[in-house]
């Protein structure tokens, strides 16, 4: 009854947020000051800052290229009832080389790589996973678990042709690594030409975070019983099980609560003294990060029984369809690793475990990088990113480009 007690109680916060919006609206109106000014900050904040669950826009119209600016259209280039394959393509500038962005399906949505996808666009012909929220995929369109993602990842690069790069990000290293390796034993011609996995769960035995230890302290059966809901009646994918996002971004806020009260207050302080930029900063981070998601029951745990209690791929024991997946069967595609320093998700080490697994790629088609002083949001988002993590990826994929 999890999500039918969550909707019922969103339900009945609706006519708070309305009210706590024509507060904050008249306070403005009146010229409030004082203490009334910063009751009208509160009112703001709790109008404005709930949980939504559709996806953000990537708001991606234009890329600075040289001394110009080259806008940039959204194309549907595939879809299926669970993700489409969204092409940022950009008009009157040369494509660059074709890269699937494949963003994790998570809590949040994949406009969580939007400052990815950008900072790559100048160089690169950027296709994206734009995952679906599952709550509004119909029963009928049947499972999505780990075999389904490989799926899509396989479809989307014979979609692209011309064998693109391949660049995956946190939860689907795992899949990048399923999905070119199956193309491999399978002698497929578009194959990815490089493959580059940031901060992904390939060994999560190595310098266990938190997140692990958490799964595997608890059976799968726990999960089961504790994680999983049911969609209401109300939405398309009515009667689909699934792991809500509303759950996901309640374990991430717990995890860091008194940095995200210190946010709070800050953006209080702000709007009680009509610093509206400063509020705004805060406020568009939020917006982002309470748009969420639900995933597909099955795909959740089976993520956590294979990949994070049985460590099926460093052991060798992770199969697609029936098929045991055999990494060091890659021998022409180029891997690189990135990873934060100072990542409490996915832990330094974990991801550089690929390389040992894919024993058929020759060394000087192999790179990692660990960057320094960056968490793991910095890896794929922020300065660091832009700065430092970026040029590394962007000259592995040029070295790579045929």
């Amino acid at each position: 009854m999890i999500y039918q007690l969550y909707q019922s109680q969103s339900d009945m916060m609706m006519p708070l947020r309305e009210f706590a919006r024509y507060a904050a609206d008249w306070l403005a109106q009146i010229g409030a000051d004082g203490p009334a000014r910063r009751l009208a900050a509160s009112y703001e904040i709790a109008s404005r800052l709930s949980l939504s669950h559709r996806r953000p826009p990537y708001g991606i119209d234009s890329v600075q290229i040289g001394n110009r600016d080259v806008a940039v259209v959204e194309e549907k280039a595939d879809a299926t009832p669970f993700c489409t394959l969204l092409h940022f393509r950009k008009i009157d500038a040369a494509p660059g080389a074709k890269v699937l962005l494949v963003a994790p399906l998570s809590g949040h949505f994949s406009t969580l790589l939007r400052d990815t996808a950008r900072t790559m666009l100048p160089e690169h012909d950027v296709y994206l996973t734009d995952w679906h929220n599952v709550r509004d995929v119909a029963t009928h369109h049947g499972r999505f678990g780990l075999d389904e993602y490989v799926d899509h990842l396989i479809r989307f690069l014979e979609k692209l042709g011309d064998r693109a790069h391949l660049v995956a990000i946190c939860q689907p290293a795992v899949q990048a690594l399923a999905a070119t390796a199956i193309m491999a034993q399978d002698n497929n011609k578009l194959r990815p030409r490089s493959m580059s996995l940031m901060a992904g769960p390939i060994d999560t035995r190595i310098n266990p975070t938190k997140v692990n230890e958490f799964a595997a302290d608890h059976p799968i059966q726990w999960f089961e019983l504790n994680a999983i809901g049911i969609v209401p009646f109300r939405y398309a994918g009515a009667f689909r099980r699934v792991y809500p996002g509303f759950m996901q971004i309640a374990g991430f806020m717990s995890m860091n609560f008194d940095r995200h009260l210190r946010s709070f207050l800050r953006l209080h302080d702000h709007l009680s003294k009509g610093e509206t930029d400063r509020a705004e900063t805060i406020e568009t981070f939020y917006k982002e990060y309470f748009a969420v998601m639900d995933l597909p029951a099955e795909f959740y745990l089976e993520t956590v029984q294979r990949i994070f209690q049985n460590h099926e791929v460093p052991l060798g024991r992770f199969t697609y369809r029936g098929r045991t997946v055999d990494p060091g069967a890659i021998r022409d595609t180029a891997l690189l690793t990135i990873e934060g320093e100072r990542d409490d998700i996915c832990a330094v080490g974990q991801t550089f475990a690929a390389h040992d697994l894919c024993t058929g790629i020759p060394e000087d088609k192999k790179r990692a990088h660990v960057q320094a002083d960056v968490g793991h949001y910095g890896v794929f988002a922020g300065r660091k990113w832009q700065n430092e993590v970026y040029p590394v990826l962007r000259d592995f994929i040029s070295a790579n480009g045929a």
